[in-house]
């Protein structure tokens, strides 16, 4: 082997080491488990690339919030939805609505494939608060679009343990709960959400 054929080869290795390093002290992404009557969610969620919106998520998380909340609105085919109401279907009061970050994160690859994670919201984008979806369908049309009418639904997590679980709540059977549509018959209770990292 050349002397220059050996700096390379040393190089190549110094650099890799680096590299690991590098990675090694890389925080990984927090995750949350949920703790439901129905078994047990992991989300991964990330602060890199929707990072008021993980904060937003991460702060309920930390304030108990979502502690005996339920799934009060499951739709097959579609999502999940969860974190506002109670096995009575009353509303938990909230902190002020996060800044929408949509785009941002759609940009940084973030999209409503299934098993991601989106904050739900009215029709006014920087209207999100607690309440949150888990995507059992690939719904692209939540996707932010060029139209600047259709800044589409902020998506900062994914599901990484308990897409079994995911399923199951998908496929409760459903009714009207007063004003509420597709609501599960028997209350998928949200019992607890740690925050594992």
């Amino acid at each position: 082997m050349s002397l220059t054929t050996r700096r390379a080869a040393s190089l190549a290795i110094a650099l890799a080491c680096l590299a690991g390093t590098a990675w090694a002290q890389n925080p990984k992404s927090p995750r949350v488990q949920l703790a439901t009557s129905a078994g047990d969610i992991v989300i991964e969620v990330y602060p890199d690339k929707a990072p008021k919106t993980a904060e937003n998520f991460l702060q309920y998380v930390r304030d108990k919030h979502y502690d005996g909340t339920v799934f009060h609105r499951v739709i097959d085919g579609f999502m999940i939805q969860g974190g506002g109401m109670d096995p009575r279907m009353a509303e938990k009061p909230t902190r002020a609505p996060v800044v929408h970050e949509g785009r941002a994160a759609f940009a940084k690859g973030l999209k409503n494939e299934t098993g991601t994670v989106a904050m739900a919201r009215t029709g006014d984008p920087n209207s999100a608060t607690a309440q949150f979806f888990i995507n059992v369908a690939n719904n692209e049309f939540l996707d932010p679009k060029a139209a600047p009418d259709q800044p589409g639904y902020t998506v900062f997590g994914k599901v990484v343990k308990g897409m079994d679980v995911v399923e199951k709540i998908k496929g409760v059977a459903t009714g009207n709960a007063g004003m509420h549509q597709n609501v599960p018959l028997a209350p998928v209770v949200i019992r607890s959400a740690t925050l594992l990292k």
